[in-house]
């Protein structure tokens, strides 16, 4: 297998793990303060939707963009209701809201489109390309760095340098400042946090509300970036993947990348199956390399990767001392 096949499906795989690194860094800060997050696929979904719609209608993919974060946040705004102003079940809540964006995109997008479901194709300005780096062009020629470079860090659309910036800043956010300490605390011992007189209640909104805004990025992602258009059901399970790389990486910003980027590269090769036969020689079913990121979820999901201990209070609606 030469360099540039190689750096082919490492390309393919940073492009389809960035919706999944946007979701599980979204489901790690609402994790992380107590708020079990299962409607990360309907969130994407809305965002998918709504970022394509507004995009085609206005021809700006940055309105678009604006328009999936809204439809997001006023999914994760509905989730904060339920589970924590009402203390609901929380995965009720998300299981509901996955319903919810699944009826309501296609509904929505007849309604307005009458494409069955779909929206129009995004060509232009009303969808992102590829970036350029500097020096990419001047850097293709040289040996072995230069393809890298050029091929594999080069040629992205911003939303996935955005993703991987994300990475350091949550790790910044959650373990260097005021607001993360408060936010891990919350996750761990609401009481503690309540009794130093800070509002659990808002800790949690604001949570939930990172949430909504990565997951809305997630889900333009996916319509304007990955592909020209919304498309019933394209999330795809996503959401679920990414929750299970959530567990895989223990709630840990940095291991969530390595844990989606694990996924993407399962997707890509789904994609080249060609890749994988000349490696093992022998004939790969593509059904079953498109099963396995599925395949992953599930046996993650089940525990055999080692056990991953959860914020405490996660999942628990917290009810004030009188």
């Amino acid at each position: 297998m030469d360099l540039a096949t190689i750096l082919q499906v490492l390309d393919t795989t940073v492009r389809l793990a960035t919706p999944l690194l946007f979701a599980c860094l979204a489901g790690l800060f609402s994790e992380r303060a107590g708020i079990v997050d299962i409607g990360l696929e309907g969130k994407m979904l809305a965002a998918a939707f709504l970022s394509a719609a507004i995009a085609a209608v206005t021809g700006s993919v940055w309105i678009g963009l604006s328009a999936g974060i809204v439809g997001a946040l006023s999914m994760s705004a509905i989730h904060g209701l339920a589970s924590i102003t009402f203390r609901g079940n929380q995965l009720i809540s998300g299981v509901a809201i996955n319903f919810l964006a699944q009826g309501l995109t296609v509904v929505i997008a007849q309604s307005w489109f009458n494409q069955g479901g779909r929206t129009p194709a995004l060509a232009g300005g009303a969808r992102f390309h590829s970036i350029t780096l500097p020096g990419a062009e001047a850097l293709r020629e040289v040996p072995v760095l230069g393809p890298i470079y050029y091929e594999l860090i080069s040629g992205h659309s911003i939303l996935v340098y955005v993703a991987l910036l994300c990475v350091p800043l949550s790790w910044w956010v959650l373990q260097r400042t005021r607001f993360g300490l408060r936010l891990r605390a919350v996750g761990e011992n609401p009481a503690a946090v309540d009794t130093a007189g800070v509002s659990v209640e808002r800790l949690r909104y604001a949570a939930v509300m990172i949430c909504g805004v990565l997951t809305g990025f997630a889900g333009a992602y996916l319509a304007t970036g990955l592909q020209a258009g919304f498309v019933r059901d394209m999330t795809a399970g996503r959401g679920y993947i990414a929750l299970a790389a959530l567990i895989f990486a223990k709630w840990r910003p940095w291991a969530a990348l390595w844990a989606t980027l694990l996924f993407g590269f399962l997707q890509a090769l789904s994609l080249r199956p060609d890749v994988l036969e000349g490696v093992l020689r022998i004939d790969v079913s593509s059904q079953l390399l498109d099963a396995l990121p599925y395949i992953l979820t599930v046996v993650i999901l089940a525990g055999f990767v080692g056990r991953a201990i959860p914020p405490r209070a996660g999942g628990e609606p917290y009810v004030k001392e009188r």
